[in-house]
């Protein structure tokens, strides 16, 4: 089964045609699709299938395909809403449907995910969890010393104001092996074994952050708007989190 996972390429295709692989317990297949999996600490997507008569499958949410013992597998599901029954019933390999994703929640994603990046930066500090939803977003850093939520809020606007380039790039294993500190995450690794690793890349000739993520994210921080640490917790004695929303 292959698949072609577009947001992978282009996090503002909000629309594709599509085939129907298979329907399944677990959901939905497609051949390709711009619906983004939950992953990496982001939401996954919602939206709507639409099928050649018209008729509309409500997706409530997007998981990566499992086996029959839970363990991640190649592929992408799509969610359908409960109540959908009759209509899922008469969907089969290789119908036609367009795939469209609720955009307003989306681009809420893109720019909280973007702002964890900013996050990243203004504090150089190993993650050690994450979840990034339509609401609200939160970064927990692996640290003892306490932070001030205005200075951080402060740092995040004036990134914003900055207007920084967000790029999506890729390095190899290899390069990736000769540079661990790209990583931030203590929790998530970055897929390996095909040759290349996706990364996102804020700043242009001024680095403001580079590490490997699968996410989806604004093309410039000014897209990202008004997003303020709204609360500072200590989990534990190593543990700091930050928790954003927006103004």
């Amino acid at each position: 089964m292959t698949q072609d996972l577009l947001f992978r390429a282009d996090s503002y295709l909000q629309t594709c045609d599509a085939r129907v692989l298979a329907v399944t317990d677990a959901g939905v297949l497609l051949d390709r699709t711009v619906f983004y999996p939950l992953g990496g600490g982001q939401a996954g997507d919602a939206g709507q299938l639409t099928l050649d008569d018209g008729n509309v499958l409500h997706i409530a949410d997007t998981r990566k395909a499992k086996d029959a013992e839970g363990r991640p597998t190649v592929g992408i599901v799509h969610l359908p809403a409960p109540g959908q029954d009759a209509l899922l019933a008469r969907l089969a390999p290789g119908a036609a449907v367009t795939a469209q994703i609720d955009w307003p929640r989306r681009l809420r994603l893109m720019r909280f995910h973007t702002t964890t990046h900013l996050l990243c930066h203004l504090v150089a500090q190993p993650v050690d969890g994450c979840s990034i939803t339509p609401d609200h977003a939160r970064l927990d850093f692996h640290m003892t010393e306490p932070l001030d939520k205005d200075a951080l809020t402060q740092g995040i606007a004036a990134l914003v104001a900055a207007a920084l380039p967000v790029t999506v790039g890729t390095i190899t294993d290899a390069e990736l092996d000769a540079n661990p500190a790209l990583v931030k995450s203590m929790s998530v690794s970055p897929p390996r074994g095909s040759g290349a690793v996706r990364t996102i890349r804020v700043g242009a000739t001024e680095l403001i952050d580079l590490q490997p993520c699968g996410g989806t994210h604004v093309a410039n921080t000014a897209e990202i708007g008004a997003v303020v640490v709204t609360k500072i917790e200590k989990k534990s004695a190593q543990t700091r989190r930050v928790v954003l929303g927006f103004a």
